[in-house]
């Protein structure tokens, strides 16, 4: 699952870059998590039924079969928003320096610099007393080299923008490990994902109105014009990229440890470049496509037995 949330983050750089030039960073963001917030309301209540029908059930959450009814259900679903908005609040700071960082430098040291995160997390691991096996700390280095031949394209220097998406990294890093650590307890990741959603929305909201919102009469008209120019970028990004993708990590991370989650989530750098060159016909040159060959193997790397410590 979490290969395939790669590939969804992947290509929906293509969709993203298109959107941009129409909405502000924050209107994208607020707008296209409030689609995907809509989009979980039938995944649920299709949920909810199979629930009701016994299809599914908590047990492997760590609940009893004979308490998967009434008030163990609505004490987890309460459980799940509650975890799902702290989540939220993560990803809004994470996603709000991702975009102003981008603006402020290269996409290739952007692409870069966020790959970070596949250091930082198992670095933050260790205060949270998790063990990371050698073969993971091999294979993160592995790919943060293959992460440089792929997206350093100019000599490295850090600028502010540089520095706002280290910020975006260590924000994601953060993101990760509190799935993580509410992924231990009986959670429902459908709402949850949908929570953190609704929440990324909510906290733009104040942003698109003092930064983004156009000034005079005409402001609404002129701002809902911009947003259907880009209808069909958010669409994308909302239904699959946030929607599919982002309940798809809630769902995977479950079963993952941290640090090879993270090797695994990070191959939508090269998915992108990949979807680049396939959809744009741009030209992947003899370094980048080495880079990729890196981060791939690293990915193999860390699937070796003994890479992921197995979750009790």
């Amino acid at each position: 699952m979490l290969l395939l949330t790669a590939l969804i983050w992947g290509t929906a750089f293509v969709a993203q870059s298109t959107g941009m030039d129409h909405v502000g960073p924050f209107t994208y963001n607020g707008v296209r998590n409030l689609i995907a917030g809509f989009v979980l309301f039938p995944v649920i209540a299709a949920f909810d039924r199979m629930k009701r029908n016994g299809t599914v059930s908590y047990a492997e959450n760590g609940i009893n079969s004979e308490n998967n009814e009434g008030s163990a259900y609505r004490t987890i679903d309460h459980t799940s928003r509650r975890n799902g908005i702290f989540c939220g609040v993560f990803l809004f700071i994470a996603s709000s320096f991702q975009q102003y960082g981008i603006s402020m430098t290269t996409a290739g040291k952007a692409g870069f610099v966020t790959a970070l995160y596949i250091v930082i997390v198992p670095v933050l691991g260790i205060f949270l007393k998790k063990r990371v096996p050698p073969v993971v700390w091999l294979s993160a280095i592995i790919a943060i080299g293959g992460f440089w031949l792929l997206c350093i394209k100019e000599g490295f220097s850090v600028g502010h923008g540089d520095l706002l998406v280290l910020c975006c990294a260590f924000f994601f890093s953060l993101h990760i490990l509190v799935i993580d650590h509410f992924n231990e307890g009986p959670v429902d990741g459908v709402r949850m994902s949908q929570a953190q959603f609704f929440t990324v929305a909510v906290l733009s909201l104040p942003f698109i109105l003092l930064t983004e919102l156009p000034g005079g009469s005409a402001s609404w008209n002129v701002f809902l014009s911009s947003v259907l120019n880009a209808r069909w970028s958010i669409l994308y990004t909302a239904i699959m990229s946030s929607g599919v993708a982002y309940t798809l990590q809630i769902l995977a991370q479950r079963y993952t440890e941290p640090a090879t989650a993270t090797l695994l989530m990070s191959l939508e750098s090269v998915f992108a470049a990949l979807a680049g060159w396939v959809i744009l016909h741009e030209r992947l040159s003899p370094k980048e496509l080495a880079g990729c060959l890196l981060v791939f193997t690293a990915v193999l790397l860390a699937q070796m037995p003994g890479a992921d410590a197995s979750r009790e």
